[in-house]
């Protein structure tokens, strides 16, 4: 990751675009290094706070747009076809996809909006959004207030912490297994409802 905080420092903003678009389109290069990196910078550099969120979210809109057009463009069995073969270089699963389209199809754009805000599913969400062919202005709209919304946290918490803005990408991690397990907490209960209780003897 020292390559990536290096392309931020060296060309401000306009690598900070170009590298938060490749996080979106690649899941493996990870937004909560490298956006509270450039929080951090604000501190000190040329870089501010609100620059750096206008970076981002431009970014992360172009990165969506890449994958919302291949979802688009590919349709589904031709996308699954690719994802078999070419998945594991990018670190994308067919249970990635498969995941992000079943909770696409459950809760619409709201799924875009939610998704912007949860690790992974963040980028792959706009794949759905594609295949289901979501009309563009709308996607944007819940791209990008979902998007704002998550930058301006890992930037502010960035320029807080200062020399110790890596702490940030912990912080992310238990984020992500918190919502692990609410999710599975919330799955548990469901089929504890959903399923018949056993009759007594």
């Amino acid at each position: 990751m020292d390559g990536l905080t290096q392309v931020v420092e060296r060309w401000g903003y306009v690598g900070l675009v170009a590298v938060v678009a490749l996080e979106n389109v690649f899941p493996p290069i990870p937004s909560e290094v490298v956006i509270p990196f450039a929080g951090f910078l604000t501190t000190f550099g040329a870089m501010t706070l609100p620059g750096v969120i206008v970076a981002a979210t431009v970014g992360s809109v172009l990165g969506a747009l890449v994958l919302y057009g291949a979802g688009r463009a590919l349709g589904r069995r031709r996308l699954e076809a690719l994802t078999r073969r070419y998945g594991h270089y990018l670190g994308i699963q067919l249970d990635h996809v498969a995941r992000a389209e079943d909770w696409f199809a459950r809760y619409g754009p709201w799924a875009v909006l939610i998704g912007r805000l949860v690790p992974i599913v963040r980028s792959l969400i706009s794949i759905p959004a594609g295949l289901a062919e979501m009309p563009l202005p709308v996607f944007l709209l819940y791209t990008v207030v979902g998007t704002v919304a998550w930058n301006t946290a890992l930037a502010g918490a960035g320029a807080a912490l200062g020399a110790a803005w890596p702490l940030v990408e912990q912080w992310v991690r238990l984020y992500q297994h918190l919502l692990l397990v609410a999710a599975l907490t919330v799955a548990a209960v469901w089929l504890g409802l959903r399923l018949p209780a056993r009759p007594r003897r």
